[in-house]
C-alpha cells in the first residue's frame, strides 16, 4: 500500500496519541495516562513537530482526549460505514479548511486544519484526514491493536500481506514467542 508521506506522518501521530490513553479495566496501578497534564501536552505537539501551538489549557487538553476517544473508536469498528461516519463527524467538527502549505524545511503539503486552530482540531483534522484515505483504500483492517494479551497498543499495519499481529516484533512479538518457546520446551521436558 502506498501511502503519502504526510499521511504517513499523520497516521503516526495518531497511534501515538491513542497509545497515551490508559486502558480501561486496568487494575490499580496499571498503566497511566500519558496526556494527563498540559504539560504532556506540550511534550506530544514538540514530539510531533505540531505547528501553531500556543499557549495551552486545561480546555485544550480535554479536548485533545475527546479527539482521542473518537480515534479509539475509529480503531475498535472494524465496519467501514461506522469508521466514515465517525471520521466525518470528527473531521467537520474541527471545521477543516485544505490549504497548501511548505513551512519549517518541508516541502509542499496539504493541511486539514484551518490557520490557527486549536491543537484539538489540528489533530481532528489531519488525523481524522489520514485515517479517511485508509477507509477510503479499503485498508480499515490494517488500523489494529496489539494481540499481546497486557499490551493492547494502537498501530497500522504496513506489512504487505497485513498479517503483523503485534505493535513491535521486538518486544511484544519476541516475548511472546520466547514464552511459547519456552512452554514447549517445558512440556517436552515432562
Amino acid at each position: 500500500m502506498l501511502i503519502p508521506h504526510d499521511t504517513r506522518i499523520a497516521l503516526d501521530m495518531v497511534v501515538d496519541l491513542l497509545n497515551t490513553a490508559p486502558e480501561s479495566g486496568q487494575p490499580e496501578g496499571g498503566p497511566v495516562d500519558g496526556l494527563a497534564g498540559i504539560e504532556a501536552l506540550y511534550d506530544f505537539a514538540r514530539r510531533h513537530r505540531i505547528s501553531g501551538v500556543g499557549e495551552l489549557h486545561e480546555k485544550d487538553l480535554r479536548a485533545v482526549q475527546e479527539v482521542r476517544k473518537r480515534f479509539a473508536e475509529i480503531f475498535a469498528t472494524d465496519d467501514a460505514r461506522t469508521a466514515a461516519s465517525l471520521v466525518n463527524t470528527l473531521v467537520a467538527a474541527a471545521g477543516t479548511t485544505p490549504q497548501l502549505s511548505n513551512h519549517d524545511g518541508y516541502d509542499w503539503h496539504v493541511h486539514y486544519f484551518a490557520p490557527d486552530a486549536s491543537v484539538a482540531d489540528h489533530l481532528a483534522a489531519d488525523c481524522g484526514m489520514a485515517l479517511a484515505f485508509i477507509v477510503v483504500a479499503g485498508e480499515q483492517e490494517r488500523l489494529r491493536r496489539c494481540e499481546a494479551p497486557d499490551c493492547r497498543h494502537a498501530f497500522v499495519d504496513l506489512s504487505r500481506n497485513r498479517s503483523r499481529r503485534y505493535c513491535s516484533s521486538r518486544t511484544c512479538g519476541n516475548r511472546l514467542h520466547v514464552a511459547a518457546y519456552r512452554a514447549r520446551r517445558k512440556e517436552a521436558a515432562d
